[in-house]
């Protein structure tokens, strides 16, 4: 299947993060006194990595997958979407499991099973291959950069990456796990080594309550991220380019359900952005147009993603 990719020559992106067993509450699937599950392949950075490489984005990820089955289910996704995995480490920790269970209106609810897992396992001798390694972009968030011990590691990589990529972090902020004020106290950090800061408008009601999405972005670049990006959900986005502000609308389309469609944005805003020649720096070449142009192209990608079950983002030929 990789072969339907239409590769950026020259525009690697390097996803650094955790794969998520993503178990599925199947309502009519179980029989008296039984709880039927249906398990995908899921975890924020690797549901962006399986989008930007579908998408014809040269895409590597470095993360820990277990030796467990989940573990194989990883790797065959990823590797199935064309997503080079020489940067994984095989580990000997179980994989982490969330159980989510869809509301009407396809949104998901969880419940993760992450303690001692694989992916937060990091040392400092594991992420060296992902420190310079010719990537023009550097992409994290979730769980892996704020449970510990893994995170700061992260962080210290982010930080030593910095001069040579574009920064890209996705908080993806999980309240159920990890206490809402670790992910304050660790922001102004994160926006200090980012160029591009993407959050859902949950992650900024969670951080930010009652904070309207613009004022947010100015305490964002305060802090030192150049471009902030909002996802609005069937609003579409907001994003600010140095307090520009741009609006970009949803397309119309039915939702089988949301999971993975900020992973999706994330993606297509990527490699609409490498694809544009903007990404390896500090993003000084970017203009308003410029990025109208890839939220737009992201929003696209959200919509194919939501229409679907599970974190499936299209391929480019489906675009």
């Amino acid at each position: 299947m990789a072969g339907r990719q239409i590769a950026v020559a020259g525009r690697q992106i390097t996803v650094v993060g955790e794969c998520v067993a993503d178990a599925f509450v199947e309502r009519d699937g179980a029989r008296p006194g039984e709880l039927a599950l249906r398990v995908l392949p899921g975890g924020g950075p690797a549901n962006t990595a399986v989008a930007l490489a579908r998408l014809g984005t040269p895409t590597r990820f470095v993360g820990r997958i277990s030796a467990d089955p989940f573990g194989a289910l990883f790797r065959a996704h990823l590797a199935g979407s064309g997503v080079d995995l020489t940067g994984t480490v095989t580990a000997t920790e179980p994989s982490t499991l969330a159980v989510a269970a869809l509301d009407d209106d396809g949104r998901a609810e969880y419940s993760f099973h992450a303690e001692a897992t694989a992916d937060w396992q990091w040392t400092g001798t594991e992420l060296a291959t992902a420190r310079q390694d010719g990537s023009v972009c550097l992409h994290t968030g979730s769980l892996a950069l704020v449970r510990e011990p893994g995170g700061p590691r992260i962080e210290d990589l982010l930080a030593a990456a910095r001069p040579h990529t574009t920064v890209s972090v996705d908080p993806n902020v999980r309240p159920l796990l990890v206490d809402p004020d670790t992910y304050r106290q660790r922001l102004d950090r994160w926006c200090a080594l980012a160029d591009l800061l993407r959050l859902s408008e949950d992650d900024l009601h969670t951080l930010l309550p009652g904070t309207a999405p613009e004022d947010a972005c100015d305490r964002w670049h305060a802090a030192g991220a150049r471009l902030v990006v909002v996802t609005l959900a069937e609003r579409g986005a907001l994003a600010s380019l140095d307090g520009h502000r741009i609006r970009v609308p949803a397309p119309a389309t039915p939702v089988a359900d949301t999971v993975g469609a900020g992973d999706a944005f994330t993606a297509g805003l990527l490699h609409s952005l490498a694809a544009q020649g903007h990404l390896g720096g500090r993003l000084d070449s970017l203009t308003p147009a410029d990025l109208e142009h890839a939220c737009t192209f992201a929003a696209r990608v959200a919509a194919r993603t939501v229409a679907v079950a599970g974190a499936n983002p299209p391929w480019a030929d489906e675009l």
